[in-house]
């Protein structure tokens, strides 16, 4: 018996998702998030539809609000959150992300630290990017910086995502 290959997995994945862009940031305002703008950008270039997008402080419970919104939406098979991954007291998404997951896809954040430090070297170990799965979602959450957005979105998010909504449906 003969496998598909990971490519004709993609060829039925679904071209339009349904996604939700957080930005936690206790500093920028909807014009000043270049990176939360950045997301929504590429996602609708690629054909998916921002069905929300919520700038909120980096604080765990108005993150986990809003994520639990998101999860609650029929319409959001994805959410993408921006921010708050350092070490710094006030970053705390890490935190409010981790402790929702249902199952965690560990190689996102090993995979995109290792991309991160081809470009900028040793201040890669800092950054806590994470995924995982949320009540049938993918969750995933960046750094907020648009170098690191741009770099998630265009070399891990943007080429899986269809593929991880198909295999969530299963």
């Amino acid at each position: 018996m003969t496998t598909p290959s990971h490519h004709e997995h993609k060829t039925h994945a679904p071209g339009s998702i349904g996604c939700m862009v957080i930005t936690c940031s206790d500093t920028r305002t909807p014009e000043t998030d270049t990176s939360g703008q950045l997301i929504r950008r590429l996602l609708e270039e690629r054909g998916h539809a921002v069905v929300g997008y919520h700038l909120v402080k980096d604080d765990p419970a108005q993150i986990q609000l809003w994520i639990a919104r998101g999860t609650g939406n029929e319409e959001v098979h994805a959410i993408i959150i921006n921010g708050g991954t350092g070490i710094s007291r006030r970053d705390s998404t890490f935190e409010a992300v981790d402790t929702m997951l249902e199952k965690r896809l560990a190689g996102f954040g090993e995979i995109f630290r290792w991309l991160t430090y081809q470009d900028i070297g040793s201040p890669a170990i800092m950054s806590r990017a994470t995924a995982g799965i949320i009540n049938g979602r993918i969750l995933f959450s960046t750094p907020g910086s648009e170098n690191a957005v741009r770099l998630a979105m265009e070399k891990l998010i943007l080429p899986e995502l269809g593929h991880l909504v198909k295999e969530l449906r299963k």
